[in-house]
C-alpha cells in the first residue's frame, strides 16, 4: 500500500462513519429540539426522518452518477452539499428550516457514500487488497452510529444540541482537503472509461419507492399499522418498487443491472448487512427506552451504558481484516449470524427488574461481536468481483441495504412487541424473534453458497475430466 493510500483510507473511513453518525446524532436531543421549536409528535418524526429518507432513497442513483462521472467528482459534490447543509442546520431558527437542511444533508450523503466506495476501489486495484480494505470498511459505519449515540448523550447534557452539527461540518472540510492534497494522483486523473446511462425514470421510481415506503415504516412505530398515514405510504412505496423492477427489465442500461443483486455471495452479503444494521438499531432503540423510561436513567447514563458497545466495535474493527483474511468473508458472515443470535437470545431475557451488568451487558457485548463480524464479512461479499465501472453501484446497493436495515427491521420487530401483554415483555419477544431470524439467515446463507460451490466443483471436475 502506498503512503497516500495509508492516509487516504482512514480519511475516507471517517467520512463514511460521519454519514452514519449524522443519522443518530439527534436521537437523544430530539425532545430538546421539540421543546425549543414547539413541535408535535408528527413534527418530530419529520425532523428524525428528514435525513435518512433522501439518504436511503437516492443511494442507487448516487451510485449511477458515480459510475457515470467518476468517484472524485461525486465525492466532492456530495461533501459540499453535506457540509453546507450541516452548517446551516446548526443555526436553524424554525422547524421548516431544520427539516430542509436535514433533507439536504441526506442528499449530500447519498452522493458521498457510493462515491467513497468507488474511490476506495481505485486506491486498492488489487482484489485481495480491496477485500482487506472492505473488511475494515464494513465496521466503520456501525462504529459511526455508536459514537454518534454516545456523543449525543454527552452534548445534550452539557451543551446545546446545535453543537452536534459541528462534527459533520468539520469532517466535510477535512474530506474536501483530502480530495485536493491526500488522494493519489491516479485517483484524480481517473477516466470514466465505461459510460453508463442515467436511467432517470428508474432512478425516480427507486427513490420515491424507497423514501415513501420507508416513511410509512418509520411512522408505524409511532402511529401503528392501522392508520392511513402508515398504510398509504407503505403500499405506495411497495407499488413503486414493483414498478421499478418491471421497468428495469425493459431498459437497455438499467439502474440496477440484471443479476447484480442475485449473485449468491452478494445476496448473502446484502442480507447480512441489512440484518446487522437492523439488530443494532433495535438494541439502541429498545434499550434506550427501557433504561430511561422503565428504569429512570438519565440521557447521559443511558449513553454511558453503550460505552462497552462502542469499545467492542473499536476492537473488532481493528481485527476485522485479519479475521476475514483467515476465515474468508462467507464463514465470517455466517459465524457473525450465529454469535449475534446468542447475544439476541441473552437480551431476550430482559425483564422489569433486570440488572444492567449481569442481565444486559453480556448480550450487548456478544451481539456487538456478532454484528461486527457480519458487517466485515458482508461488506466484502457485497463488493466481491465488482469491476471499477460498477464500484459506485456496489457502494450504493450496499449502503441502501445498510439504511433499510433499521427502517424495515425496527418497524417489523416493533409490530411484534404489541403481541405481548406488557411493554418489557414485548421487548423480550422482539429480541427472541430477531435471534430466530439470525439463525434462519445463517442456515439459508450456508445452503445458498453451498449449492453454488457444489455446482462450481462439478464444473471444474467435468472440465478436468
Amino acid at each position: 500500500m502506498s503512503p497516500a493510500s495509508k492516509l487516504a483510507f482512514p480519511l475516507l473511513a471517517v467520512v463514511q462513519a460521519t454519514l452514519i453518525f449524522t443519522i443518530v446524532m439527534i436521537g437523544i436531543p430530539l425532545p430538546d429540539i421539540g421543546r425549543e421549536f414547539g413541535l408535535q409528535a408528527s413534527d418530530l418524526l419529520l425532523v428524525s426522518t428528514a435525513y435518512g429518507l433522501p439518504f436511503s432513497g437516492l443511494l442507487l442513483f448516487g451510485g449511477r452518477l458515480t459510475d457515470r462521472f467518476g468517484g472524485l467528482k461525486l465525492f466532492t459534490l456530495g461533501l459540499c452539499v453535506f457540509g453546507l447543509a450541516s452548517a446551516i442546520a446548526a443555526f436553524s431558527t424554525h422547524f421548516n428550516m431544520m427539516v430542509a437542511m436535514r433533507f439536504l444533508q441526506g442528499v449530500g450523503a447519498a452522493l458521498t457514500a457510493p462515491a467513497a466506495v468507488a474511490v476506495l476501489r481505485t486506491l486498492f486495484p488489487d482484489p485481495s487488497a480491496f477485500m482487506r480494505a472492505m473488511a475494515t470498511w464494513g465496521g466503520v459505519s456501525v462504529l459511526g452510529g455508536g459514537v454518534g449515540f454516545l456523543a449525543s448523550g454527552v452534548v445534550t447534557t452539557w451543551v446545546s444540541w446545535r453543537w452536534m452539527f459541528v462534527v459533520p461540518v468539520l469532517i466535510a472540510v477535512i474530506g474536501l482537503m483530502a480530495v485536493k492534497w491526500v488522494l493519489p494522483k491516479e485517483a484524480h486523473g481517473q477516466a470514466v472509461s465505461h459510460k453508463v446511462g442515467l436511467d432517470p425514470f428508474g432512478a425516480l421510481l427507486a427513490t420515491l419507492g424507497i423514501s415513501i415506503g420507508s416513511y410509512g415504516l418509520i411512522a408505524s412505530g409511532e402511529l401503528g399499522w392501522s392508520t392511513p398515514v402508515v398504510l398509504v405510504p407503505v403500499l405506495v412505496g411497495l407499488c413503486l418498487i414493483v414498478l421499478f423492477l418491471a421497468v428495469e427489465r425493459r431498459v437497455s442500461d438499467p439502474l440496477l443491472p440484471k443479476g447484480f443483486i442475485g449473485e449468491p455471495n452478494r445476496i448473502v452479503g446484502l442480507v447480512g448487512i441489512l440484518l446487522a444494521a437492523a439488530s443494532m438499531g433495535l438494541v439502541t432503540f429498545l434499550l434506550s427506552l427501557f433504561l430511561q423510561i422503565q428504569q429512570g436513567w438519565t440521557p447521559l447514563e443511558t449513553a454511558g451504558a453503550f460505552v462497552p458497545y462502542t469499545l467492542t466495535l473499536l476492537i473488532m474493527n481493528q481485527a476485522a481484516s485479519r479475521i476475514v483474511g483467515w476465515l474468508g468473508p462467507l464463514k465470517v458472515t455466517i459465524s457473525g449470524l450465529v454469535v449475534g443470535a446468542v447475544g439476541l437470545s441473552l437480551l431476550a431475557g430482559i425483564h422489569q427488574e433486570v440488572a444492567y451488568v449481569s442481565g444486559l451487558l453480556p448480550g450487548i457485548v456478544i451481539l456487538t461481536l456478532g454484528t461486527s463480524l457480519m458487517f466485515s464479512g458482508s461488506a466484502v461479499l457485497s463488493t466481491m468481483n465488482v469491476p471499477q465501472h460498477q464500484a459506485g453501484l456496489a457502494g450504493g446497493v450496499m449502503n441502501t441495504s445498510m439504511e433499510l436495515g433499521p427502517t424495515f427491521g425496527l418497524a417489523s420487530l416493533m409490530a411484534i412487541t404489541g403481541i405481548a401483554s406488557d411493554v418489557v415483555g414485548g421487548y423480550s419477544l422482539a429480541f427472541a424473534t430477531a435471534a430466530g431470524v439470525y439463525v434462519a439467515a445463517a442456515l439459508l446463507a450456508w445452503l445458498i453458497t453451498r449449492h453454488r460451490y457444489q455446482a462450481t466443483a462439478r464444473t471444474a471436475s467435468e472440465q478436468s475430466g
